[in-house]
Parts: C-alpha cells; sequence; structure tokens
C-alpha cells in the first residue's frame, strides 16, 4: 500500500514539474517570439514580423500585446482592415488599456470610418481624459467627418486651458473659417502663431485672411516670415514678391525675385514672377523701361523648355504692349494651344488678331473665350457685341444677329451707339431683338 502511494505521489510531482517545465518553455518561447516580432518590425520587415507575432498569439490567446503589435506590423504594411481586427481583440483583452483603442481609432481613420474612429478615441479617453494627443485626433476625426460645430465646442473647450497646443488652435481656425466666423478664425490663427512662430499653415490661413481683409501689410508680413522658415522653397519667394506687387511695392518685388534667382537662376517661374511684375509696373505707369525689362524676363521663362499658357500670355500682353503685332499674335495662338489654357490667351489672342485684320481669328478667340468664361467675369455683354460686331465685318449677318440678341439677352445697353448702329445695319428693330 505504501508503495502504491509512493509511486502515485512521484507521478503527481512528475505532472507537475513536466507542467511547470512545459510553461516555462512556453514563457520563453513567448517571450522570444515577441522580441523577434519587434526586432523585425523596427526594421520594417513586416511579413515575418506578423508571423512572429501570430506565434505568440498562439501561445498566448489571452494575451492583448501580441495582438496589438500583430495590428501595428499589418497597418504598417498597409492591411488596413486586419489591423482593425486586432486592435478590436487587443481592446477587448485588456478593458483597461488605452493605447490598443487609440490605434484602434488611428487605423479607422485612414479607412475614413470617421464615426467609428471617434468611439475608439473617445473610449480611450474615457479611461484617461489626460491624453492631450488623443484629445486632438478626436478633435480633427470630428473635422474630417464635418462636424464642425462640436469640433468647435471640444477644441474651444480644451484650448482654455493647460492642454491646450498650437496644432489644436490651428484646427479651432480651420473649423471656425469653414463655418464663416472669420474673425473668431483669425483669432485662433494668431493665437496658433504665437504659441509655435514656425507653425506654416497657420501663417499661410493668417495670410489668406489678412489679404482678403486688405490688409495688405499685414498679409506680407506673413509672408516674409514664411518666405523665411521655408527657405528652401522658392514659391514662397514668388507668393511674396506678387503680394508685394499688388500691394505696390514694386521694388522690394523686384528684390525678394531678384533673390530668388541668385539661389536659384535657372528657375522659369521666377522668370516668370518677375515678367509679371514689371509688365504690372508697365501698365500702371506706361513705363517702357519697364515693359523692356518684362519683355526680357519673359522671354527667359520660355528659354530651354515648354513654357505654360500662362506664362506665354503674359508674353503676349507685352508684346502687345510693345507694339509687336505679329510676334505677340504668334506666342498668344500658342498660349492658346497648350493646356491646361490661361482663358485670357483667347482675349488677348483675339485683340492681337484683330489689329492685324485677321478677323476671322479674332472671331473664333472671342467666341472661345466667351465659351471658357461664360459670364463668371461679368463681361459677356460686351463681348457678345464684339462678336457681332467682327460678324458684320466678315459679312455674316446671320451670326452677327445671333450674337446682337445674345448681348441684348446678357443686359447689354439698348442705347448704345455702337448696339444701335448694329441693330440698323442689320434692320433688326431693337424691340425684336431680345429673344426673352
Amino acid at each position: 500500500m505504501r508503495r502504491t502511494i509512493l509511486i502515485i505521489s512521484v507521478l503527481a510531482v512528475a505532472g507537475v514539474v513536466a507542467v511547470v517545465a512545459d510553461q516555462v518553455t512556453r514563457d520563453r518561447d513567448y517571450r522570444a517570439l515577441l522580441t523577434q516580432g519587434d526586432t523585425a518590425l523596427r526594421t520594417d520587415q513586416t511579413f515575418p514580423a506578423v508571423e512572429y507575432y501570430s506565434g505568440a498569439v498562439a501561445l498566448r490567446p489571452d494575451a492583448m500585446l501580441p495582438r496589438l503589435r500583430r495590428g501595428e506590423a499589418y497597418r504598417r504594411r498597409g492591411d488596413i482592415d486586419r489591423a482593425v481586427r486586432d486592435f478590436r481583440e487587443a481592446a477587448a483583452l485588456d478593458l483597461a488599456a488605452t493605447r490598443p483603442r487609440e490605434e484602434l481609432g488611428d487605423a479607422l481613420y485612414q479607412l475614413q470610418r470617421y464615426d467609428a474612429a471617434i468611439d475608439a478615441y473617445q473610449s480611450a479617453l474615457a479611461l484617461d481624459d489626460r491624453l492631450t494627443r488623443v484629445q486632438y485626433k478626436l478633435a480633427i476625426t470630428r473635422y474630417r467627418a464635418g462636424d464642425l460645430p462640436n469640433t468647435i465646442a471640444f477644441l474651444t473647450r480644451i484650448v482654455s486651458g493647460p492642454d491646450s497646443t498650437a496644432d489644436m488652435q490651428y484646427l479651432l481656425g480651420l473649423a471656425l473659417r469653414d463655418t464663416g466666423r472669420l474673425a473668431d478664425a483669425q483669432r485662433a490663427f494668431e493665437r496658433a502663431v504665437a504659441t509655435s512662430p514656425g507653425l506654416i499653415a497657420a501663417r499661410e490661413e493668417l495670410a489668406d485672411l489678412y489679404a482678403k481683409q486688405r490688409r495688405r501689410s499685414d498679409a506680407i508680413e506673413q509672408l516674409q516670415v514664411l518666405a523665411g522658415l521655408d527657405r528652401t522653397r522658392v514659391e514662397r519667394q514668388i507668393v511674396l514678391a506678387l503680394a508685394q506687387a499688388k500691394a505696390g511695392q514694386i521694388e522690394p518685388a523686384v528684390v525678394t525675385l531678384g533673390t530668388a534667382i541668385e539661389r536659384t537662376s535657372d528657375d522659369p517661374r521666377v522668370y516668370h514672377a518677375l515678367g509679371q511684375v514689371w509688365l504690372q509696373d508697365a501698365e500702371a505707369r506706361n513705363d517702357r523701361s519697364s515693359l523692356n525689362k518684362a519683355i526680357e524676363a519673359l522671354e527667359r521663362a520660355t528659354i530651354a523648355t515648354i513654357a505654360p499658357s500662362d506664362t506665354m500670355t503674359l508674353l503676349g500682353r507685352a508684346l502687345l504692349r510693345d507694339g509687336q503685332l505679329d510676334r505677340a499674335e504668334q506666342v498668344l495662338e500658342s498660349a492658346t494651344t497648350r493646356f491646361p489654357v490661361d482663358s485670357s490667351a483667347f482675349f488677348y489672342y483675339a485683340d492681337a488678331a484683330e489689329r492685324l485684320n485677321h478677323l476671322d481669328a479674332a472671331r473664333q478667340a472671342l467666341i472661345d473665350f466667351a465659351a471658357v468664361a461664360g459670364d463668371d467675369d461679368g463681361q459677356a455683354a460686351p463681348r457678345a457685341l464684339r462678336i457681332a460686331s467682327l460678324s458684320m465685318r466678315l459679312n455674316d449677318p446671320v451670326a452677327a444677329t445671333r450674337w446682337l440678341r445674345t448681348a441684348i439677352n446678357e443686359g447689354a445697353d439698348p442705347n448704345s451707339g455702337e448696339l444701335v448702329n448694329l441693330a440698323r445695319r442689320l434692320k433688326l428693330p431693337l424691340a425684336d431683338a431680345s429673344d426673352r
């Protein structure tokens, strides 16, 4: 009997030892798989990382961590749906963990499932409302979802406290701007740049708002700061120079572009902007010297490249003003064939062609311009009247009548001399000229 009891005891102890040994082995293998997965993930080897983490999940199906890490690996390799599944399971396995809920929100945000992402972020904040990072993510997700009232209410509450950040102020400004509260938006952007002077996006919004209010000096100040913060982008210098020119500051604009040319002497965009500035000055002051400089700069902008339509249009305008009609017509005709087309190219091409008595080309250019511009520029009536006049000069009374009626329907003055004269020549009573 004693021998039997002893044998049973030995077997029991052996069984316990075997279970303990197996558990130790499983724990060792589990930790090893996690370490291997982490090493692979750090070097962006996402496929082996998934395999290692999956092995850890098989060993410890009740553990949150391997599912969280595997979800991160899935997300990094672009398999967002599987990442969402793992993050959900990780969150369910650890009801007190905020990280799986935040990661779940991030993945759902990538899928543009904004309402579900909002729920995930809110669940993380319910566990720890001090997570400023998650607060910002919740706010931006609400903004992307189009929920502007809740975005504004949420951010207004946060930015008034110690957790406020420049990014939150900027996002609040965007939401306020989108609801038409421009003065409040401006204040939010101003607070954002005061908190973080290098926040480029907020300064861009401020420059735009100041420009819309015709606060040109304030807008230029922001653009100058942007140009200083982002020195590697020549576009910053160009935007600044064009704003200076628009404010009548021609010399500072030229200096700004001169600095840009020193940094990148062969960029056609800089010469395009310089030509635009000089042409603006030439047109404003009827200045021959500025006109010559405009032509020189714009010619540089068209060298060794297929110049875009807007550059060709500017050069054509300058040549037209200089009286070089033949060349202006050629340049402007080319401008109408390069895409995307600067719609004003048709208008100036028509002007050049008409002055050279190429009436058919002038009329067609104006018709093309009318098709592109519609009535957005408020010039539909005078444009239609001009087409009618060209049609008469081309001995095309049918087209002239049609365009005369269009001019009247678009609101042309029925008492204008040109309109009355055309109606008389077409023997068209003005009372019958309208299609209305």
